[in-house]
């Protein structure tokens, strides 16, 4: 059986149901590369740019892991999807680096996915991934069909409360997450990109940690494509990056919710420049509204000591606030 790689990180979070399924149903054997570890991290950091954010070097990470059990890896060059806003050019270049920064990777499968060029831009590079294992248009064009239905469900659990690596764990595993929310704790909302809230290890399990300390929590990710595109952001012009202005609008969302939230976190990587600029944008905004607003950096030198310390912090300060309020 012909094994397709897929690295567990950016893209992972936002799409790897629909990939997982639409390789599937076309007799592929799907091998992901795990949860992010030290090892994996170190390895990524080698071979990446020196000044690539610590995302793109976790990718290089997973990436390599899985040089020597696929005979493929997925690296779809996602450029636009809302003919609006891109994607980071560190992501648009991600195949060419995989294929030319490191030995005796396996063949890299590189579609690229622009709705500004095309039209039915997804769904032709779908088929046209399709085509290069299965060359009957039916079943490919099922195969299409089904992974978009998986694809939705992810996409409803979300909305559901559930965060991605949750709701990918109900799908494909059957394993029903923990109690989502418990009423009279905090809520606090975490706002950032999706690779970095829901990686486990450079995110030092934000989520569950905060729960330990009896927060309930939303993110970015929970929020419907309707809700964010209501939102608007007095940047005088639209974010050029995708997940900046889908970042940006969510914050907004959520610096509107002063009676629904106690806090709001901004998770950011430390090098990215739109998330600098994202991050000024909401501090003034929670400034504005007066929801009590940190902002924690990460990079592949943060330890996870010093994050659990600020985050017990802020939880301690915003629990006194609240009580001095009633």
């Amino acid at each position: 059986m012909i094994r397709v790689g897929i690295p567990n990180a950016l893209f992972y979070y936002v799409y790897f149901p629909m990939w997982k399924v639409f390789f599937e149903e076309l007799g592929l054997q799907v091998v992901t590369s795990g949860k992010t570890t030290k090892k994996l991290l170190d390895g990524g950091v080698r071979e990446a740019l020196a000044d690539a954010c610590v995302p793109v070097k976790v990718f290089f990470g997973h990436a390599l892991s899985l040089k020597d059990k696929v005979d493929f890896l997925f690296i779809p060059r996602i450029v636009c999807l809302n003919k609006k806003t891109v994607f980071c050019p560190k992501f648009l270049g991600l195949p060419d680096m995989i294929r030319f920064g490191m030995e005796n990777m396996p063949t890299v499968i590189d579609v690229r996915i622009d709705t500004r060029k095309k039209l039915h831009a997804i769904f032709s590079a779908y088929y046209s991934v399709g085509q290069l294992f299965n060359k009957k248009p039916g079943q490919i064009i099922k195969a299409y069909f089904k992974a978009k239905r998986i694809q939705k469900i992810y996409q409803e659990y979300l909305r559901k409360g559930l965060q991605p690596p949750e709701a990918i764990d109900l799908i494909f595993n059957n394993k029903k997450p923990m109690l989502v929310s418990q009423p009279g704790q905090l809520n606090f909302a975490i706002v950032g990109y999706p690779y970095i809230i829901h990686d486990l290890y450079i995110s030092v399990d934000i989520v569950n940690k905060l729960r330990r300390m009896g927060v309930n929590v939303v993110t970015s990710d929970n929020l419907s494509s309707l809700t964010l595109k209501l939102q608007r952001c007095n940047t005088g012009k639209r974010l050029f990056w995708t997940f900046s202005e889908r970042t940006l609008r969510a914050a907004r969302y959520f610096s509107k919710q002063k009676n629904k939230l106690d806090g709001i976190i901004h998770l950011t990587a430390f090098g990215c420049g739109p998330d600098s600029i994202v991050d000024k944008f909401i501090q003034f905004d929670n400034g504005t509204n007066g929801i009590p607003f940190m902002s924690l950096s990460i990079d592949e030198h943060s330890g996870e000591a010093g994050m659990g310390t600020r985050l017990e912090a802020f939880v301690d300060m915003v629990r006194r606030k609240k009580r001095s309020e009633r």
